[in-house]
């Protein structure tokens, strides 16, 4: 095995595929798995039934964007089968991230690296106290979305950020091996915060306005607010000690939001899939995130508390029917 404790052993992922496990295998996923294994990785999928059932009988099939695929991989709905797993991609929802970490635990060992590509900033840390692994954080830029069982559609992006250290690196060879685009950062933390504050600026807008990223932003009343929500996470950034590469300002943040928005303008939130799904949102780990680290570094987070209550009630009545 490659990698332990963060440290090189003897085998190098740019020339040798490391068995590949996919915890949560949604959109984000199964993804980033079929991508891997089309290039000749080998890959399991873990997931829920029907993704399982219908991949077993049809095989799975990336839909848009400039690469379509389809293809059949091993798929399971048991955590079990991740114990000869070296790398794991954890990909489950924010909500799941200590429940599923605590399942998973017993079939890691301590050579696997497990790679979080999560919304947030805090899924990492927490892991950490809970496996005994190498786990390490990505910044993931992706619009994906559930067509179907077994049928993910692709929209724009696809490309990681990841750390500096070396069980990182080791990743980032695999995803170059694999034709994925994958940026090293001397500052993942800092990466970490950059992805939440673009989560933070769309995601809940998108879902309660049921609207995609391109009618938000062109929408005047919509961009003052995500100016505040944005002008906010900065406030609690500095007040943390975090930096966030390249968006010093909120004149900054605002026109890498906007660029963002360009590359996906028809792309509705994975949030707003949630509530359509009747499925608990992320939020707790967004805005709500913000709110509680503002209120512990006493800044004024209004915004983003009021876009945290609105998802809440919003993701209340939408589990509750």
């Amino acid at each position: 095995m490659t990698l332990r404790a963060g440290r090189v052993m003897d085998t190098d992922w740019s020339s040798t595929w490391p068995r590949i496990a996919v915890v949560g295998a949604s959109a984000v996923g199964a993804y980033f798995g079929a991508r891997l294994a089309r290039a000749g990785a080998p890959v399991l999928m873990v997931g829920r039934k029907p993704f399982v059932e219908a991949v077993q009988r049809d095989g799975l099939t990336i839909e848009g964007g400039s690469e379509p695929l389809h293809l059949q991989v091993p798929v399971s709905t048991e955590l079990s089968a991740c114990r000869e797993a070296e790398l794991v991609l954890f990909c489950v929802k924010t909500v799941d991230t200590l429940s599923t970490a605590r399942a998973l635990e017993p079939y890691l060992s301590t050579d696997t690296v497990l790679l979080t590509m999560q919304n947030g900033v805090e899924s990492v840390e927490q892991i950490r106290t809970i496996v005994r692994c190498n786990a390490i954080a990505a910044a993931v830029y992706v619009a994906v979305a559930v067509s179907g069982p077994g049928h993910i559609r692709h929209f724009g992006r696809g490309d990681l950020v990841l750390g500096s250290d070396l069980a990182a690196r080791q990743v980032a060879a695999l995803c170059r091996r694999s034709g994925i685009p994958c940026r090293i950062s001397d500052d993942i933390r800092g990466e970490l915060w950059s992805k939440l504050l673009m989560n933070c600026a769309l995601n809940a807008l998108s879902a309660l306005g049921r609207s995609d990223y391109g009618h938000i932003i062109a929408f005047p009343p919509a961009y003052s607010l995500i100016e505040a929500v944005v002008d906010e996470l900065l406030q609690v950034a500095r007040a943390a000690g975090i930096r966030l590469p390249g968006l010093a300002s909120t004149e900054q943040a605002m026109a890498a939001v906007t660029r963002l928005v360009a590359q996906m303008p028809a792309q509705h939130s994975s949030m707003a899939q949630d509530l359509v799904r009747g499925r608990r949102t992320e939020i707790d780990a967004l805005n709500g995130y913000v709110q509680r680290r503002g209120a512990e570094l006493g800044v004024q987070t209004a915004a983003n508390q009021v876009l945290f209550t609105l998802v809440k009630l919003a993701e209340t009545a939408a589990t509750s029917t």
